[in-house]
């Protein structure tokens, strides 16, 4: 396998600041013969920064069940793809995972690229633990939201949520009447970009500080410190000087 050529490469973008992309995903989004891109105008603004002129097809959530076939056929045939979202690593929150999962079915090669994730920030941002977390991404909007809520009240890892603007604050509200409204959490919006920001405060003052902004804008991450944490970092701290 490890002579097979790659086919398929999951191309990391910036999520804000276009200075985080690395020299090595430069070198592939130039190798490749074409693009796979979310949406073509924002990778189109991106290429275009980055000087590079390839062929681009739309791939996204919308379509990818109908073009996977249509793209395995040509990675068969030994055409090269990278695949971007329209900001930070494909297939986290974003499409990527059904094609990947073909193309290892047909034994074709898949390369991930290390390179920008929003929800890496944030967590170290937090300030909470990081030796042990759940990346929750978004948490369903209807059906099934109360009960995975519910779930992680008894949670003890450090809990990463990607949120969007207009219901910020209604999760800050529902996590603030389940987890307690003490929970100490932190909301990182606009990260790498020019009014950054990263707001930590117990849910129930996070839910009052936003509800009482007249806008809200930028994708957010939100963090929530797990149940008894402090308690047990205690004990691993004790339980490390008893075996001295």
């Amino acid at each position: 396998m490890s002579d097979t050529p790659t086919v398929l490469y999951l191309v990391p973008t910036p999520i804000g600041n276009l200075e985080d992309i690395t020299l090595r995903a430069i070198r592939i989004l130039g190798e490749v013969d074409t693009v796979l891109a979310e949406d073509t105008r924002t990778s189109g603004r991106l290429m275009q920064h980055l000087g590079l002129k390839k062929p681009m097809l739309s791939y996204h959530l919308h379509n990818e069940h109908q073009q996977v076939q249509r793209l395995l056929e040509k990675l068969e045939k030994g055409e090269r793809m990278a695949l971007v979202s329209d900001a930070g690593t494909p297939g986290i929150s974003d499409p990527g995972f059904l094609l990947v999962r073909e193309c290892l079915a047909r034994g074709l090669k898949v390369e991930c690229l290390p390179g920008a994730t929003a929800f890496v920030p944030a967590l170290l941002k937090s300030g909470f633990g990081a030796e042990r977390f759940t990346f929750e991404g978004f948490l369903p909007v209807k059906k099934g939201r109360q009960t995975r809520l519910k779930e992680l009240a008894t949670e003890t890892r450090t809990m990463i949520f990607y949120e969007s603007p207009h219901r910020i604050v209604k999760t800050l509200e529902q996590l603030a009447e389940i987890l307690g409204p003490e929970r100490p959490a932190s909301v990182s919006r606009e990260l790498t970009k020019l009014f950054e920001e990263t707001v930590t405060a117990p849910l129930a003052e996070l839910a009052a500080e936003f509800a009482g902004r007249s806008a809200i804008k930028g994708e957010i991450v939100l963090v929530v410190q797990g149940l008894k944490e402090e308690r047990i970092k205690e004990d691993r701290y004790k339980e490390d000087h008893r075996a001295e």
